[in-house]
């Protein structure tokens, strides 16, 4: 690839969703948008760099945007933010929720859906304790062709094989041919919409848990400083922040600081969420 391409498809790139590309990367560009440029009648990578050029075309934009944003997930990924949110987050949030029984929890990044419908089950597994509450768990992603198959539920045999429990799978799925189907009072739990984390959190509302995990990774560290400031504004100042095991907030903001001890658990600052949650 040229250069010059490179270059523009880089910017194309950190323009429209924040993903950083350093030259090294330029396999990933071939391997992820040439199968795009078939798809679009184009013979080359090459000729789609000169369609973007001359046109800009939207629609493309947005389809190699998301070929270079869509990343893989998996049931109960890590399994330690999932752990935590049972052992601290819920029992916390049970203690001082319990008067307006109100709990939201926003997923980041949720890609195909395993990460917030990993939650829902959580909840569901303990459903007497919180089936009178109002419960909201939203889960956004930049690709809304992940979001399509989010909302479907239905994953494959490899897909559910990774990271859920057996009981799981006979509890809360259902075999269909070769795919498994979650059931509708899991699906049920979950909203999903198109997010750009570059755009204004207004709209959003208010949260008492983050996940966003393994995304600000691809983001530059001015991107990752506005990212963490604005999420900081719409949680709450008892809740927690999740994110990826290779990510922080250290040397980035001060709006959060580690939770001592608890791998990728972040709490506000001028908070004192550890006490709640029995970690201070």
């Amino acid at each position: 690839m040229k250069t010059e391409d490179f270059e523009f498809l880089a910017g194309l790139l950190k323009e429209r969703s924040g993903l950083m590309l350093t030259p090294d990367k330029v396999y990933l560009l071939e391997s992820r948008l040439t199968p795009l440029a078939r798809k679009r009648g184009l013979d080359t990578l090459d000729a789609l760099v000169q369609k973007l050029r001359l046109s800009r075309d939207e629609a493309l934009c947005v389809d190699v945007t998301e070929a270079m944003t869509t990343n893989e997930s998996f049931f109960f990924r890590d399994n330690t933010p999932f752990d935590l949110f049972k052992n601290h987050v819920l029992p916390a949030m049970e203690k001082s929720r319990g008067g307006q029984k109100r709990l939201r929890i926003w997923c980041a990044a949720a890609s195909t859906g395993q990460e917030p419908y990993s939650l829902a089950i959580l909840l569901r597994e303990n459903w007497m304790k919180w089936q009178n509450w109002k419960i909201e768990i939203i889960g956004t992603d930049i690709c809304t062709q992940v979001l399509e198959k989010a909302k479907a539920g239905t994953y494959s045999q490899f897909e559910v094989q990774r990271g859920l429990p057996i009981q799981m799978l006979i509890k809360y799925f259902t075999q269909e041919g070769d795919t498994w189907q979650l059931n509708n009072d899991i699906r049920n739990m979950v909203t999903f919409r198109s997010f750009n984390l570059l755009n204004n959190f207004i709209g959003l509302g208010s949260f008492d848990v983050i996940y966003c995990r393994n995304v600000l990774i691809y983001f530059d560290q001015n991107t990752k400083k506005q990212v963490l400031e604005r999420m900081r504004k719409v949680l709450s100042d008892d809740g927690t922040l999740f994110l990826g095991a290779a990510e922080t907030v250290l040397g980035i903001t001060d709006a959060f600081r580690p939770v001592r001890g608890q791998r990728g658990m972040y709490v506000p600052s001028d908070g004192s969420a550890e006490k709640l949650m029995g970690l201070g």
